[in-house]
Order: C-alpha cells, then structure tokens, then sequence
C-alpha cells in the first residue's frame, strides 16, 4: 500500500479513559476531514509487566479519572467493574485485538478500537482474552478462526509491541494523542482530551482544507 503524504495519526488505548472521552470527537474530525488519512497505532497504557491488580486504592483512582470523563465528555460509564476486585488491568490483549484487525482489515481498526472501549466502559467487561473477545470478533464479519490464530501468534505479540516502541520513539507519554503526519514533518495536533473544533483549528493552521472538501449542496 503506498503511504500517504498526509495523514492523522491517532496513538490511544482501548482502555484509556480519556481516550473512551475523545472517541465522538476523533469521528467528528474525520468526518470532517476526510481528506487525510486516519491511522491507528497503540500505545500500551498498561501492558503486561506495567498490569495491576484492581484492588480497593486502584479502584478508587479509576473512579475518581471515571467521573472526570464523564463530566468532559459525556461518555456512558458501567462502574459495576469498579465494585470488583481481583481482575486485572492489562491494556495489552485488547491493544493486540486492535492490531490483528488492523492487519487483517486497516478499515476496521478504529471501529474495533471503539467497540472494546464501549464494551470496557460502558459495558462493564474487561477484553482479556479469547473467551471475553470472540463475541465482538464475531460481529465485525472476518474468519473468526483465522482471526484468534494470529491474535494468539507470536507474532502479533511482536508488533503490538513494536506500536508502543514506535510511540516510545516518538517520544509519547500520554493518551489520547493525534498528530498531523505530513511527509517526514510531525505536528502536534492534541495532546489529552480535545473538542473536535480545536482539533480541527489546528489542523487548519498546519493542512488547510480545500474548497473541494464541500459537499454538492455547498455544505462544508
């Protein structure tokens, strides 16, 4: 596939909350810009050995990072998970989830991306594993055998992982981050939660839409 000149650059989480909050605001830019290309790479909030154990402090901190979300954004939140205890924080398997689909179908990445963020949040199921994931796999229309062998493939552990060296590299700390990729140039365009207008503002400053970005009614 030859690469693009420009293109988003989308680093999150699946189980990022912020990232949960800005999901409405990235179909906004998209939409609305869709003339850039829109790439998906994971970040590895708290993969493998950086998992913890929800106990009673660590679901504390989740709710109170819970509950700002909510009020920013307006995202639903199932806090029944937060009552558990004993289940553990691993971003790794849906990262992975979200990096097999995209190999076996770019286009249904950030769909995919989306539906564990509601399953994980709004849902109030953690995607852990074969068992947690197949119902959800199911849906997006692919051979769901061919799916789980390389969703427990060395290899897709492999290139997880290369994601979030690439984000390591790029020198990303914190999700949600969106960029602005054009060449060889990087442009910040959010760093954190961001509204779909500031978003699109900044990339106004760096990519100006053209006029053929409107619809046949005129519409922008």
């Amino acid at each position: 596939m030859e690469t693009p000149d420009r293109e988003i650059i989308y680093v999150g989480d699946p189980m990022c909350s912020w990232c949960w909050g800005i999901a409405p605001e990235l179909d906004e830019l998209t939409s609305r810009r869709p003339d850039l290309p829109f790439r998906l790479v994971l970040g590895g909030l708290r993969p493998g050995p950086n998992a913890r154990e929800v106990d009673d402090r660590m679901a504390a901190t989740l709710d109170h990072h819970w509950q700002s979300v909510a009020e920013r954004s307006g995202q639903p939140f199932d806090r029944s998970l937060l009552e558990r205890r004993g289940w553990i924080y691993d971003t790794e398997p849906a990262c992975k989830a979200v990096v097999v689909m995209r190999e076996i179908d770019e286009s249904l990445a950030w769909p995919l991306f989306k539906r564990l963020q509601r399953m994980f949040y709004a849902e109030g199921s953690v995607p852990s594993d074969r068992q947690s994931l197949q119902a959800v796999i199911e849906d997006f229309g692919v051979d769901v055998e061919e799916y789980f062998t390389a969703f427990e493939s060395e290899a897709a552990t492999k290139q997880t992982w290369r994601d979030f060296a690439q984000v390591h590299k790029w020198g990303i700390g914190g999700f949600p981050t969106v960029m602005l990729r054009d060449d060889d140039r990087g442009h910040l365009i959010a760093r954190g939660y961001t509204t779909a207008e500031h978003m699109l503002a900044a990339l106004d400053q760096v990519a100006p839409a053209t006029g053929d970005m409107c619809g046949p009614d005129g519409v922008c």
